[in-house]
């Protein structure tokens, strides 16, 4: 793989990857605020409309590492490409639904569009950005993902203030269209491998996510039982699908990146500071509406701070990446994330606007430093030709962490004991701290690392 593209062939393909990445960060959130008016207009409950979103959801999830995989065998650029196209049509699909079956089936394409998407761009930031200034690539990156979840909600808003909900899928299409023109064009060339995906290990990555997903979902309801089997059915699952990837060439799960220490401190770190973040913007909103009795318009207002901060923080820390080592930053990050959570969890009884802003900015603030340094530690880590496994896996560590998070909160909410706020972000701080242990263990650069998982 050649270092990196010249100008003005960089911006253009970054251009791609920021409309392309941008589209599927937005249509996993803005579709939250459109579920009542899709409910009723399908004529279907809340509970049967939830599954507009956690189809989208679940696709994404269980073909990640597949997808990842099969970039290092036919090349990253040939996976994007079919993402995008995918995304482009099923949101067009999803606009012209009739029915709640047509519109799930449509979102379950476009989730699997967005896979494509998600599973290979870090791969592609690695071949597009030369390695002297890969982390301001990565920190763009993360700057584009921090940028599209804080404007989500607003935009959402927009549009429905103005046109149908179905003008929520079809704004898609000439974005798409775009980014399909220049990932043809401009995207680079990647290396393939002689290699075939494994079909059991696809199907048992599917089962282990996927019962991962339900089982989670499982735990809010009173019966633990379903949850219980759920969870079980994953752990076994994922079993199988690890000793599966002994003896294989190309793992779908890359054991074999995790056998580099630095590549398995910083999924490490990644997991802890994912769940530490989906606790918090879990958490949040019912402190916000319950207790403290906003409305959901400022609510949501009050959240984005935690955003905007990580789009402030991400380029600088990019940046310093490529001149100290991520390890170091990545664990300041943290603890600066540590910090604002402790202050969150101490905010006043009755806080004002500007307690709640300085503290999530804190927060974002320390998980947008994190963020971007860790992200070029696990793609340096990897060799080259092993770039699409290691996007697959830090998209799939951002997902299993938010998904722990999410498994955490659930139990604090069934505990009627518990203040919810309080606990949840002090436990999202227990997590910031053993991923910032996790992140100061790395002693090796990740450019000496991949050098030398590559002799």
């Amino acid at each position: 793989m050649s270092d990196g593209l010249a100008q003005p062939q960089r911006a253009l393909a970054f251009l791609t990857i920021l409309i392309a990445v941008a589209m599927s960060v937005i249509d996993s959130a803005v579709v939250n605020i459109a579920l009542p008016r899709i409910s009723v207009d399908l004529a279907v409950n809340p509970e049967r409309a939830i599954w507009v979103v956690n189809a989208y959801n679940l696709a994404i999830t269980v073909s990640l590492l597949p997808l990842a995989s099969l970039g290092d065998i036919v090349s990253y650029r040939r996976v994007y490409r079919v993402g995008i196209v995918l995304f482009t049509l099923a949101s067009i699909a999803c606009g012209f639904s009739q029915t709640l079956g047509e519109l799930t089936l449509a979102r379950v394409v476009q989730g699997l569009g967005a896979a494509g998407i998600m599973s290979v761009n870090i791969a592609l930031i690695r071949a597009i950005y030369p390695a002297t200034i890969l982390g301001v690539g990565v920190s763009n990156l993360a700057f584009v993902v921090a940028v599209s979840s804080a404007a989500s909600p607003s935009m959402g808003a927009a549009i429905l203030a103005v046109a149908p909900w179905r003008w929520l899928f079809f704004i898609n299409a000439p974005l798409g269209l775009i980014a399909i023109a220049l990932a043809f064009q401009v995207l680079p060339a990647t290396p393939r491998r002689d290699q075939k995906l494994d079909a059991l290990s696809v199907a048992l990555n599917v089962a282990t996510f996927g019962l991962l997903v339900f089982g989670v979902d499982a735990l809010g309801g009173r019966d633990l039982g379903p949850a219980a089997l759920e969870l079980g059915g994953a752990v076994i699952a994922a079993a199988l699908l690890t000793w599966r990837q002994f003896g294989l060439a190309l793992p779908v799960l890359p054991i074999d990146l995790l056998r580099l220490p630095v590549f398995a401190l910083s999924m490490v770190a990644s997991v802890s500071s994912f769940a530490a973040q989906g606790l918090t913007m879990i958490a949040l909103p019912f402190f916000f509406i319950n207790d403290l009795k906003l409305p959901i318009s400022k609510a949501g207002l009050m959240m984005t701070p935690f955003p905007l901060g990580i789009a402030l923080m991400a380029p600088i820390a990019g940046r310093l990446a490529d001149r100290f080592t991520p390890g170091l930053l990545g664990a300041a990050g943290l603890i600066v994330f540590c910090v604002g959570l402790i202050a969150t969890a101490l905010m006043p009884h009755e806080p004002t606007n500007f307690d709640i802003v300085w503290r999530l900015g804190l927060c974002g603030m320390g998980f947008g430093f994190f963020q971007s340094p860790n992200n070029k530690a696990i793609i340096s880590a990897a060799p080259a030709d092993r770039s699409g496994g290691a996007a697959g896996l830090q998209s799939t560590g951002r997902l299993v962490g938010q998904t722990l998070g999410a498994a955490f909160m659930a139990v604090i909410f069934a505990r009627q004991n518990l203040h919810p706020m309080v606990f949840a972000l002090t436990l999202a701080a227990a997590f910031t701290v053993a991923g910032a242990v996790a992140s100061g263990l790395r002693r090796a650069g990740p450019d000496k690392a991949a050098r030398g998982s590559s002799k």
